[in-house]
């Protein structure tokens, strides 16, 4: 979604944005150190020893792809933003989350998933299983999903085996690293 954005720019409009978007992450990482963790339920909170590093708030859609009896698993598509509105990276298949500033992070749901929302995905615990380069997500251990709004499947069964449904959704994604001091 963000890349497609960026590919219909004129070249020098392209530039300028990267510039913008490499500023975004250097704005963002100099006052990620008074992010406070957000309340969540007692069974998707964190053990002692991690701290926020990076609060993102996303935008995107949930895809569904109907299999002939159930929409199946989701895979996200969406645009992080920073606190200040600025965007730092995008969401997608794995879960992954990908900065402007070259760091990456995939991760896993750690169960249960909870549901705060009867209208919304649920809430989230996630481990990182995998992460890499400098940038916000370096050395991301958790993540929380939390104050979802949309992006459930739809209700209504599909009509064709192989037919997508792209729900929108929004969400607050709190990035956590290791505290080491």
């Amino acid at each position: 979604m963000f890349r497609s954005k960026l590919s219909s720019f004129r070249p020098h409009a392209l530039l300028g944005a990267v510039l913008a978007l490499t500023l975004a992450g250097v704005a963002t990482r100099s006052h990620a150190v008074d992010i406070r963790a957000p309340v969540v339920p007692t069974d998707i909170q964190l053990e002692e020893g991690y701290k926020v590093h990076f609060q993102g708030h996303a935008e995107g859609v949930q895809i569904y792809t109907w299999d002939g009896s159930s929409w199946g698993a989701s895979v996200p598509e969406a645009t992080l933003y920073d606190t200040d509105g600025n965007i730092v990276a995008i969401h997608y298949g794995g879960p992954t989350w990908e900065s402007n500033s070259g760091s990456k992070v995939v991760a896993a749901v750690v169960l249960p998933r909870v549901t705060v929302d009867p209208t919304a995905i649920p809430w989230l615990k996630l481990r990182a299983t995998h992460t890499e380069g400098p940038g916000i997500f370096a050395s991301t251990a958790f993540i929380h999903r939390v104050n979802t709004v949309g992006g459930k499947a739809p209700s209504e069964p599909g009509v064709t085996v192989g037919q997508v449904a792209r729900v929108p959704y929004t969400a607050d994604y709190f990035f956590y690293r290791e505290v080491t001091e």
